[in-house]
């Protein structure tokens, strides 16, 4: 009995352990900029609000709809190649202050 309940809770395991490698497979959605930044106008209506330079030259942009809340913030490195690091729903533009460091939120 203790033989077959170890071997169920291993089977689980693995089962588990393959489920979460093949969803973070899926996370990082990546492609040539020019055809990325026409899926997220042509399908989601999102235009381009704001732009950093990050580590190694690489630009991270968010763009937002106003018409349906979605947001998405996309990395794009040197070579050309775009990829899709967050999405969402919901988004609010803040023109607040950051809080001063040690003061409460």
């Amino acid at each position: 009995m203790k033989q077959m309940l170890f071997a169920l809770s291993l089977g689980f395991g693995g089962l588990i352990l393959a489920t979460n490698h093949a969803y973070g497979q899926q996370t990082a959605r990546c492609g040539d900029r020019d055809g990325m930044l026409a899926k997220l106008a042509e399908g989601y209506g999102e235009t381009r609000r704001g732009l950093g330079l990050a580590a190694n030259n690489a630009v991270v942009e968010v763009f937002v709809s106003d018409q349906t809340g979605t947001w998405t913030i996309t990395v794009t490195l040197p070579s050309g190649v775009t990829c899709l690091l967050a999405a969402g729903n919901n988004y609010e533009a803040l023109s607040e202050a950051a809080p001063i460091p040690g003061s409460p939120a």
